[in-house]
């Protein structure tokens, strides 16, 4: 393992803009349909952001490159969806895969607005919904409103496990440990309340609005 690893710390180390681009495709390609579902971009991000406390990687530019690579992503995605309405659910490669275009048209259909911000974190629907979204009228404030949100809480979530537990293993075992990491304490915090906050958003919209209604296309 060690000498598969040092070969690559070097090579990060060397060409760390080449490391962040990789991260910003991959959040990128993994919503794209079809694609999406092939691309281990939630693998890249994590085996990459491992590499943040021995400071090979800066962890903000971590964070923004996959949380840059994915707003390009679903927003590409529903705006394509959003300008060819129903019928680019109709087209290759689209037309392939009819089983997961029906299961994100009902996913959307059953959760609205909220369908958006789940599908970030189930694949292969992931892919699917952004562009089910804009095909089916989903208004695009609404969209942005829920999947902004939804992206950030996904970037902390695959970037923070790989930092944290690389973080641990250089306490335990006294490596040197990048200063940037030190107070990762507060961004978990700044993590967590977000998380917290959306929930409860998520609970008041439900609560307040009993069944969620599907989108209405733009007259």
């Amino acid at each position: 393992m060690a000498s598969f690893l040092d070969p690559l710390i070097a090579f990060v180390s060397a060409h760390a803009w080449l490391a962040y681009l990789t991260l910003f495709l991959a959040a990128l390609l993994e919503a794209v349909p079809v694609v999406g579902s092939l691309v281990p971009g939630s693998t890249s991000i994590l085996a990459l952001s491992a590499l943040v406390p021995g400071g090979e990687l800066k962890l903000w530019a971590v964070l923004t490159a996959a949380t840059a690579g994915a707003l390009v992503g679903d927003g590409s995605a529903f705006w394509i969806g959003h300008r060819s309405q129903r019928d680019i659910l109709n087209v290759w490669p689209l037309r392939n895969y009819p089983g997961v275009v029906a299961q994100s048209e009902a996913f959307f259909h059953s959760r609205g607005a909220l369908a958006v911000f789940f599908a970030r974190f189930v694949p292969p629907i992931r892919a699917f919904v952004p562009i089910t979204a804009g095909a089916l009228g989903m208004p695009p404030l609404r969209f942005y409103s829920v999947n902004i949100p939804a992206i950030l809480v996904w970037a902390l979530a695959h970037v923070l496990p790989g930092v944290l537990a690389i973080s641990a293993l250089h306490e335990y075992f006294g490596l040197p440990h990048h200063h940037g990491t030190k107070h990762l304490w507060v961004l978990v915090v700044l993590g967590g309340a977000l998380v917290i906050a959306v929930a409860i958003w998520i609970v008041r919209r439900r609560r307040g609005g009993g069944v969620i209604e599907p989108a209405k296309p733009v007259r």
